[in-house]
């Protein structure tokens, strides 16, 4: 699965971590990700999201 970067602050998603946090288990996809979720540093929207070669 990919990683994928925050371009506003550079915060890393990775979903063998997944982001306990926020309700997202460990193994949880990008793209499965809900609509609503937001990055945890600055609240940026997916659609602020880049895949990490």
């Amino acid at each position: 699965m990919k990683k994928y970067k925050c371009i506003p602050c550079d915060y890393i998603y990775d979903p063998e971590a997944g982001d306990p946090g926020n309700g997202v288990a460990p193994g949880t996809a990008f793209e499965d990700l809900p609509e609503e979720w937001v990055c945890p540093e600055c609240g940026a929207a997916k659609e602020y999201f880049e895949p990490v070669e």
